[in-house]
C-alpha cells in the first residue's frame, strides 16, 4: 500500500508556526519520523494564503527533500504555488488534488502532464460534494475522460472516494467501502486512496476507528491512504491486513517489521510471543 503521510500540514498550529518562522529542523524531524513509520510520500500543505503560499510551498518542498530524497505530494489548489514548486521536485511528484470541477482540472491536469506527476483525484463533480456512491462514480468517470484527453495514463490517478465522518453520517463507512469496491471494479488501471482520518472526525479515541477502518478499506480494494503513519498501531494494521489479504508474499514484510520491533509501538505493554 502506498502511504501518503499527512502530518506536514499548515492547518496544524505547530506546522504553521514552523513555516512562518522557517523552522527547518522541525519540518525535517516530521519528515524523518513519518518515513521511519513507513511513509512513501510526504504530503506538504503550506496553507491557504495565496500571497504567501507560492514561497511557502517551495520552501517546504526544498526543506523536506533536503532531509530525505523522498517524493512529495504537493497539497495545494493554488496554481502559482504548484507552478513554482513542481520544477523543484526531485523524482516523481504528486499533486493533491484535482476534481471534475472546471476551475480545478483545467489548471492541474496540464501541470501534471508537464511534470509527469501522479494525482489525487477527489470524486467531486461540477455540482459539488457527492452524497451517493453513484455521484462519486460519475465524477470519477468525468475525471477519467479528462485525464484521457490530456494523454495522461490512468495508472497515475489515485481516486479519493470522499470519506465522511460516521459522527454525522452513520452510513459514511459503508458508503466509502462500496465506493472503493466500485472504483476498483470500473477503473482497474487506476488506484484508490482516501483521507482516512475523516471517518473519525468529532469522535473520541479516533485512532481506534482509524486503525480498524483501514483494513476494511484494504479488503475492499484500497491501495493507498493519506494517513498519519505514526498513529499507534497504524503500521501494524497495514502490514497485518496486507499479509492476511495475500498482498505480502510469504508474509515477509510482516516478518521483517516484527523483527525490527515495528509491530508493537513504544510503550505498549503487550509482549510479542514467540
Amino acid at each position: 500500500m502506498l502511504i501518503i503521510a499527512e502530518r506536514i500540514n499548515a492547518t496544524r498550529k505547530r506546522i504553521r508556526k514552523a513555516i512562518l518562522k522557517r523552522d527547518a529542523e522541525l519540518i525535517k524531524k516530521e519528515t524523518r519520523v513519518q518515513l521511519e513509520a513507513g511513509a512513501d510520500y510526504i504530503d506538504a500543505n503550506a496553507g491557504t494564503e495565496p500571497e504567501r503560499e507560492v514561497d511557502d510551498l517551495a520552501w517546504l518542498l526544498k526543506t523536506i527533500q533536503s532531509e530525505a530524497h523522498c517524493p512529495v505530494s504537493l497539497d495545494s489548489t493554488n496554481v502559482k504555488a504548484l507552478e513554482a514548486a513542481l520544477p523543484l521536485h526531485e523524482g516523481t511528484p504528486m499533486i493533491n488534488s484535482i476534481t471534475a470541477e472546471q476551475e480545478r482540472h483545467e489548471v492541474a491536469l496540464p501541470l501534471a502532464k508537464e511534470h509527469d506527476a501522479l494525482m489525487v483525484a477527489l470524486t467531486i463533480g461540477p455540482k459539488g460534494m457527492p452524497t451517493t456512491v453513484d455521484e462519486r462514480l460519475s465524477a470519477a468517470h468525468q475525471i477519467a475522460e479528462l485525464v484521457s484527453q490530456h494523454d495522461i495514463p490512468l495508472d497515475g490517478v489515485y481516486f479519493d472516494p470522499m470519506i465522511y465522518s460516521v459522527a454525522t453520517d452513520g452510513s459514511g463507512g459503508a458508503t466509502a467501502l462500496e465506493a472503493v469496491r466500485r472504483l476498483k471494479a470500473e477503473f482497474p488501471e487506476a488506484h484508490v486512496t482516501c483521507g482516512l482520518s475523516n471517518i473519525s472526525f468529532g469522535l473520541p479515541q479516533r485512532n481506534v476507528l482509524n486503525r480498524t477502518f483501514l483494513p476494511m478499506l484494504l479488503s475492499a480494494g484500497l491501495d493507498s491512504a493519506i494517513i498519519d503513519p505514526t498513529e499507534p498501531h497504524m503500521t501494524g494494521a497495514v502490514l497485518a491486513a496486507e499479509a492476511l489479504l495475500g498482498r505480502d508474499e510469504f508474509c515477509m514484510n510482516y516478518i521483517k517489521a516484527g523483527r525490527a520491533g515495528k509491530l508493537i509501538d513504544s510503550g505498549d505493554s503487550t509482549k510479542q510471543r514467540n
